[in-house]
């Protein structure tokens, strides 16, 4: 299911992608981040569900942030991508 979803959101990036005005290797830039950005969210998404199975506490809130760092992460991986397809 997770693929199918990748491929699905791949597919559908690279079309938005296809209507912008940027050059090839801009959009390609931007379509490898946001592919990369929404993996990064599904892993923590999996931290999520990790944390809410676990019935230690201590775990579950080290479980939680780690999955807000990841999800931070992942939309810094974007803005950086947008950041560099404007400057190419």
């Amino acid at each position: 299911m997770k693929k199918f979803a990748l491929v699905a959101s791949a597919a559908a990036l690279m079309s938005v992608a296809a209507c912008s005005s940027k050059s090839p290797e801009a959009a390609a830039v931007v379509n490898n981040a946001d592919m990369m950005a929404e993996n990064m969210e599904m892993q923590a998404d999996n931290l999520e569900m990790l944390a809410d199975n676990t019935s230690n506490t201590a775990a579950s809130a080290a479980l939680e942030n780690a999955s807000d760092n990841l999800e931070d992460a992942a939309s810094n991986v974007r803005d950086a991508a947008e950041e560099k397809a404007d400057n190419m």
